[in-house]
């Protein structure tokens, strides 16, 4: 499916490019999604410059991701997918800039794509480009990074609530605290790929700012993004570090309580193992048994079970073991 965007009275109107349909001259952003072999072949025609295949844009080497061909600057980025979903994805997203023209490639719909299109479309710049569309889009990319981790932020408060001060009345769920801990590491883990991905990118685009002329304040934002994805990164990678130290915490947590519920079955045992062995001893039928002519002797045996069960229970006491 291919989107043209083209500006009109004040705003970026973007049509549907059906099969067969020529693009209009004055776009400046042609949107790819999941074109098809027809699509590609239009699109290079109409910029004169090669769309790469979606292997292509997979690659992970730096010289493959961000590179010039034929006067155009091609960049791909990893971009966050169903992030609010329970299964998280990146999908990689390639920007091609030929003569203040944008292209975009991608298989999967993230939602700063959204964003940017309802924003052009209220909204734009008279002297809009492909340069300033792309400059929106890696705003709204880093936007976007920024609400997830702060969301993910508070979300592991509450986890660490739940591991450090449960409530009086309710047993937490550990089995539900090692889950939501690993989907959180999971997405942090996501948007910092994600994070390092645009990163390299922007270092790619404020190394050719001179060469294609561009603005100081384009420049400037540039350097103002690039500070961001530092921040962000940073953040992320404290995120990270704090799912690290709730699992080992909530380990530990549960490791301690096995070790108190273990500890209470040693301790029945050693209290118990005293009067099993008077009564065990008690219990043999053997014919020559002196004890067992005692008048008092079944008493006298119950007395000597209870105190052997007692002072083992009473020592732990005074040591403070229970």
């Amino acid at each position: 499916m291919i989107f043209a965007f083209v500006p009109r009275d004040g705003t970026l109107e973007r049509l549907t490019i059906e099969p067969g349909e020529p693009l209009p001259e004055h776009a400046v952003w042609i949107d790819l999604i999941a074109p098809t072999v027809q699509e590609d072949r239009m699109v290079e025609q109409y910029l004169g410059i090669s769309v790469p295949t979606r292997e292509e844009m997979q690659e992970i080497e730096v010289s493959s991701r961000l590179y010039l061909e034929n006067g155009a600057r091609y960049m791909t980025a990893t971009l966050m997918c169903q992030s609010e979903t329970a299964s998280p994805i990146t999908t990689p997203v390639t920007f091609i800039l030929s003569h203040h023209r944008l292209a975009t490639v991608r298989y999967d719909d993230p939602r700063p794509f959204a964003i940017v299109t309802n924003k052009l479309g209220r909204a734009c710049s008279p002297k809009v480009a492909g340069d300033t569309v792309m400059m929106d889009l890696l705003d709204a990319v880093i936007d976007r990074s920024a609400d997830i981790l702060e969301r993910i932020g508070a979300e592991i408060d509450q986890v660490s609530h739940t591991i450090f001060e449960p409530e009086a009345d309710a047993t937490p769920s550990y089995n539900e605290v090692l889950k939501a801990l690993g989907r959180k590491g999971d997405l942090t883990s996501k948007v910092r790929e994600s994070l390092v991905s645009i990163g390299r990118l922007l270092l790619f685009l404020a190394n050719e700012a001179e060469t294609m002329k561009w603005a100081k304040d384009a420049r400037m934002q540039v350097q103002s993004m690039q500070r961001d994805v530092v921040s962000l990164t940073d953040h992320a990678s404290y995120i990270s570090n704090k799912v690290t130290f709730l699992l080992d915490a909530m380990l530990g947590v549960v490791n301690i309580q096995q070790n108190a519920i273990i500890k209470i079955f040693s301790v029945a045992a050693v209290v118990l193992m005293p009067p099993t062995l008077v009564a065990s001893i008690y219990g043999m039928n053997f014919k020559h048994m002196p004890e067992l002519d005692f008048e008092y002797g079944y008493p006298l045996a119950i007395v000597v079970m209870i105190l052997a069960a007692v002072l083992p229970y009473m020592w732990f006491k005074w040591k403070k073991w229970l």
